[in-house]
């Protein structure tokens, strides 16, 4: 699936539909199960439903997937205020917070708007970078992960927040692909069933007819 569909969760819901509705092979052979890589990502897999069975980790994003944990993910998130996550994948899109992103939207801006009209735009698109302290690297050990750390770190430096500098694990994407699915760290959808948002736990989903 194309990177960043989090970022308009109708159009991933849409998308990733699309693939669902995909039951059988070329030759018209059915799946024993769709896999998901997604958590809740903004509700943008809440409402989705296929004919066969359905697996998604419990996550509210891909964060806890890059972490391999979800005590990994809320163990984290609890000692830090404001974290905003950088990993290879996120990286390669450009659109990261930092001296990268601002110089391409001023640029941007500049062209279609005019100087003091891109400046204006370019302090409101900031403002929400006030809310957060942190720019931390999830390292998977990929190749080029030292100048991706280094890119983090440089970032953080630009946008005056502190650096740190994360292991990641492969752990829970490794469990969903074996068919490793307990029932704490991932969502089973029954057949025709869809997912939903599950309002006593935020950052969970749960399965409904």
């Amino acid at each position: 699936m194309p990177q960043g569909l989090h970022n308009t969760p109708d159009i991933l819901r849409a998308e990733v539909q699309k693939e669902l509705d995909k039951t059988c092979d070329n030759q018209g052979n059915p799946y024993d199960a769709m896999l998901l890589g997604y958590g809740l990502c903004g509700n943008g897999t809440v409402g989705l439903r296929a004919a066969i069975k359905t697996i998604l980790p419990r996550a509210h994003d891909c964060i806890t997937l890059l972490l391999g944990s979800r005590d990994a993910y809320q163990n984290y998130i609890d000692s830090h205020r404001g974290v905003y996550w950088y990993s290879d994948g996120w990286i390669a899109t450009g659109t990261m917070p930092g001296r990268d992103r601002y110089e391409r939207l001023l640029a941007e801006y500049s062209e279609k708007y005019g100087p003091d009209n891109a400046q204006y735009l370019l302090e409101m698109e900031q403002t929400w970078m006030k809310e957060y302290n942190w720019a931390v690297y999830i390292d998977w050990h990929l190749a080029g992960a030292d100048q991706q750390s280094d890119y983090t770190r440089r970032c953080a430096e630009y946008l005056h927040w502190q650096y740190d500098h994360v292991e990641g694990s492969s752990d829970l994407m490794q469990r969903l692909v074996d068919g490793d699915w307990n029932q704490r760290e991932f969502l089973t959808v029954p057949p025709g069933g869809c997912i939903a948002e599950d309002l006593t736990n935020p950052d969970m989903v749960k399965a409904v007819s």
